[in-house]
């Protein structure tokens, strides 16, 4: 894996954490690359490290850099030729509803209690939902998305009668906007991420919602606004069903062997 070389990043260090349970693939331990001291990784700094497979969490920037395993293949959305699938368009148009707010990156009650439910009925087994008490998970919540060194904004959206149904937190970029973590209200969702369906129930037929779907689908679309070419996804892991829902968004291009690959809208497409 090679390290960004601009002149910018020359004043970075990197270093490898000590191994860690992998949060998507059981039985196996995972290991960071981490760029330090991170109050130099600003917003300048930042659009290179995206470039090259890095992230964000709070104000720490990162990518995997596991001795033995390169599952994680960092990918985005390439907008300008963007093709949603129907439940893509199913998404969109079934929350066609919820009002859009966009603001700068801080804590609010609701939107924790929001991640909160998240975590529990979503990732109850991952490593971001084992915080036993609420006020460490307030913390945690407040260092993972609530702090920045980059430029970061919240996208809130509620429904009409003023409910909070989605947050997402992004990152502006220099060629694109990425989604760095967006939670929504798992109760009114399916078991599997970014997708909808119908369910008959004494003779009617029930729409679940597709929030996770709706808010890359929303993200797409205000990003192609400002003429930005690209939406980053973060990772996809080809054996992680938790990620399956990102190769859905096509055509995309995925960090291979340190250069971006163009994947067809026609390959390796999960079922609409």
């Amino acid at each position: 894996m090679t390290l960004p070389s601009e002149p910018a990043l020359h004043k970075l260090q990197f270093y490898v954490t000590t191994p860690y349970k992998c949060g998507y693939l059981p039985h196996k331990l995972a290991q960071s690359l981490i760029a330090a001291p991170h109050h130099l990784v600003n917003a300048h700094v930042y659009n290179g490290l995206i470039q090259q497979g890095f992230r964000r969490s709070g104000k720490f920037a990162y990518r995997p850099h596991c001795e033995h395993c390169n599952a994680c293949i960092p990918v985005r959305v390439v907008l300008s030729e963007f093709a949603p699938t129907r439940s893509q368009k199913r998404a969109f148009k079934l929350h066609g509803d919820l009002a859009a707010r966009i603001m700068p990156v801080s804590y609010h009650q609701d939107h924790f209690e929001l991640y909160a439910r998240y975590q529990a009925l979503r990732h109850a087994d991952d490593e971001l939902g084992n915080t036993p008490e609420t006020k460490d998970e307030a913390e945690q919540y407040h260092q993972f998305l609530c702090e920045s060194n980059v430029e970061s904004l919240m996208v809130e959206f509620r429904d009409t009668e003023n409910q909070i149904k989605i947050v997402s937190v992004i990152d502006v970029v220099s060629d694109g906007v990425s989604a760095v973590y967006t939670f929504y209200d798992a109760t009114e969702t399916k078991a599997s991420y970014g997708t909808s369906f119908k369910r008959a129930s004494y003779g009617t037929s029930i729409k679940r919602a597709s929030y996770g779907t709706y808010a890359i689908m929303w993200l797409a679309e205000w990003a192609k606004n400002l003429d930005l070419p690209y939406l980053y996804l973060g990772y996809w892991i080809k054996d992680s069903p938790k990620m399956a829902y990102k190769q859905a968004f096509r055509p995309q291009e995925r960090l291979v062997g340190g250069e971006w690959i163009i994947i067809p809208t026609s390959d390796e497409v999960a079922p609409a």
